[in-house]
């Protein structure tokens, strides 16, 4: 998953709405270490399941990295001012972005993530 989230940052020049969807363990926040990595952090990647979201600046673009998981209702990115991350510039992550639904723009990409016999899956809508 780190090598495909890593070929996929190479496909993205601009901002974007992207929804990582798939069951726990499927890969989602491995793809994006993989990207951001591509992108040149060079620490830890955490995924963001109890913050909500965690920001980076990387190669003169905002990324940020939405894990919903834990959301008890959308009205919860409001409180945390998620519109101010939704920029036409920033490249947006999220991961569980059914929780947030009825809160969140549309996607631009979809990324579904899925467990295999052989392995891990990915289908992705809209790049």
């Amino acid at each position: 998953m780190e090598a495909l989230g890593a070929e996929f940052a190479r496909s993205i020049k601009d901002g974007a709405m992207v929804y990582l969807t798939g069951e726990l363990g499927a890969g989602k926040t491995t793809l994006v270490r993989g990207l951001l990595r591509a992108l040149g952090h060079d620490s830890t990647v955490k995924s963001p399941t109890y913050t909500l979201v965690e920001p980076y600046f990387l190669q003169g673009r905002h990324v940020y990295h939405f894990d919903l998981y834990r959301l008890t209702g959308p009205e919860e990115l409001e409180a945390i001012g998620a519109r101010d991350y939704f920029q036409p510039d920033a490249l947006c992550l999220i991961e569980w972005p059914e929780r947030g639904r009825g809160f969140l723009p549309a996607p631009d990409i979809e990324i579904a993530l899925s467990h295999d016999p052989a392995g891990r899956k990915a289908r992705l809508n809209g790049l």
